[in-house]
């Protein structure tokens, strides 16, 4: 009988190298997929409004343990776009639908029509959020959409013992944790 076989590699680290990959392959998506309809893009209006949006709701108080959002393009969600379209021209729009939980397990949703998504930092429409049934906030424009975009950074270290001063690599890692339900599940 042999010893079962077990990876030289501990689980925490296999499972900290996994949510890496999918968080760059994430990003790599938001930045190359080619906007559809009107210059948005499905994925980077659903990233964006995650991002802004559990911060406005922790902003208002809402503890938020996780929120996931969906987007589908030329879609009308629950709301309508922040401003008419100009006669005879017609506006692109992204239905969107978020879903999660609070800190002590209440649920919260973010729903409503984006028209413009600005490179991860704010999404323009008519967005509601809601937490246990409460509508905490509605938004024509959710984000920072003044912020600088995001640079490589790298931090001056000291050279090791016997480093000789020589550059070292800076290393940044992002986790993000997304949790999906299905009914009766």
């Amino acid at each position: 009988m042999t010893a079962p076989h077990r990876s030289p590699v501990p689980v925490p680290v296999r499972v900290l190298a996994a949510a890496v990959c999918a968080a760059g392959a994430a990003s790599c998506l938001v930045a190359c997929e080619p906007g559809t309809s009107g210059g948005l893009s499905a994925m980077a209006v659903s990233y964006t409004t995650d991002i802004a949006g559990t911060r406005a709701l922790e902003k208002e108080g809402v503890r938020v343990r996780w929120l996931s959002c969906a987007a589908r393009l030329g879609g009308a969600g629950g709301a309508s776009p922040s401003a008419p379209a100009p006669a005879g021209s017609a506006r692109a729009a992204a239905g969107v639908d978020c879903e999660g939980e609070t800190d002590e397990g209440g649920k919260i949703t973010i729903g409503g029509t984006v028209t413009q998504e600005i490179g991860g930092r704010c999404v323009h429409g008519d967005l509601t959020a809601k937490s246990d049934g409460r509508r905490v906030f509605r938004a024509y424009v959710l984000g920072d959409c003044n912020a600088p975009l995001p640079t490589p950074t790298r931090t001056p270290r000291p050279p090791a013992p016997g480093d000789a001063g020589a550059p070292r690599p800076t290393v940044t890692v992002t986790v993000t944790v997304t949790e999906t339900r299905t009914p009766g599940g």
